[in-house]
């Protein structure tokens, strides 16, 4: 997902997943990897559990 179409979702906005509960996935925010973590379920609601957050130097590198 772009920044642009993230901030675009308002209350009531739908992000679909292609992932399962339990399985890994990556955090892209303009196609570069900032973070990794799993899907989770909260109450009945989807969620990400962040588990490794991608370090300022290795984001300016892949920049």
């Amino acid at each position: 997902m772009l920044i642009k179409d993230l901030l675009q979702l308002g209350q009531g906005s739908v992000v679909e997943l292609d992932k399962l509960a339990g399985e890994p996935m990556e955090i892209l925010i303009n196609d570069k990897l900032v973070a990794r973590g799993e899907v989770v379920m909260v109450n009945d609601k989807y969620g990400v559990r962040l588990t490794d957050i991608v370090s300022p130097i290795e984001r300016i590198k892949s920049l």
